[in-house]
Formats: structure tokens, C-alpha cells, sequence
């Protein structure tokens, strides 16, 4: 009787790699993926599941299917991969050291000039100093930080 390849193990590592591959390229772009990263989460865990399959049919029946050595081989490179990507997920992105010049509650913020909806520049400076229309005193500025994608 002729061996059959077990193509869950094969397919199993290959979503493995898709997952790890698609959360730098596909995923991160939009906020409800890049957050929490549910969607890889379940790419790797169908990998990690499928493996799994081949395994248990590659030791069930080794003369009908491949597997008994790939597949263990495959099955710890797709662990450590999602052990890997965990890591740098859940614990290493948030370990980003606090900065030491970001200012404090109550602090002044130092002088800037960025341009205004018109591309006109503005100065936060010459903006607390003469007021919008030149006939009040601004006596402060509210800065609104987005959090951006870069």
C-alpha cells in the first residue's frame, strides 16, 4: 500500500507562516486588528489545529500517512513562531521605556510653528500672544494629540 502525503500538517504550517507574515503586512493597518490582534490569533490557532490533525493521523495510521517526522519538526517551528509573535505582541511592545522630555501635566509646552487647515503656519507663541483677531489675549492653547499609524 502506498503512503499518502498528510497535507493538514503541510497546510497547518503554511497558515502558520501566513498568520505571522500577514499581521506585519495586512493587519496592522487597521485599529480593530492591530489592538488586539484576534484575526492572527485565529490564523495561528487553525495552523496550530491542523498540525495537530496530521499528527494524530500520521500516528494512528503510519502506514497509510507521511508525517511521523515532519510533522513534529513542523508542529515545534509553528509554536515558537506563535510563541514568537505573542512575545513581541503582548509583552515586548509594551515595554516602551517612558519618556524623559515629554512634558508634564500643568508644564508649558515649548514653542512650535505647524500649519493651520489653511497651511498657513502658526506659531503657538504668537498665538498666545496677540489672540486670533487681535483684540483679546488668548490666555491658553488646548493641543490634541492623535494617535497615528507611522
Amino acid at each position: 500500500m502506498k503512503r499518502r502525503w498528510n497535507i493538514s500538517i503541510w497546510i497547518g504550517f503554511l497558515l502558520i507562516l501566513t498568520a505571522f507574515v500577514t499581521y506585519v503586512t495586512v493587519f496592522i493597518r487597521f485599529p480593530i486588528t492591530r489592538d488586539f490582534p484576534w484575526a492572527t490569533l485565529l490564523i495561528f490557532g487553525a495552523g496550530l489545529a491542523l498540525i495537530l490533525r496530521g499528527l494524530m493521523r500520521a500516528s494512528r495510521a503510519p502506514q497509510l500517512y507521511r508525517g511521523r517526522i515532519a510533522g513534529p519538526i513542523l508542529m515545534a517551528l509553528g509554536a515558537a513562531l506563535f510563541l514568537l509573535f505573542g512575545y513581541g505582541i503582548f509583552y515586548a511592545a509594551r515595554q516602551l521605556p517612558a519618556s524623559a522630555r515629554a512634558p508634564q501635566v500643568g508644564q508649558k509646552a515649548p514653542d512650535f510653528t505647524l500649519p493651520d487647515q489653511d497651511g498657513v503656519p502658526v506659531s503657538l507663541s504668537k498665538l498666545l500672544a496677540s489672540g486670533e483677531t487681535g483684540a483679546a489675549r488668548i490666555n491658553g492653547a488646548l493641543l490634541i494629540f492623535y494617535r497615528g499609524y507611522w
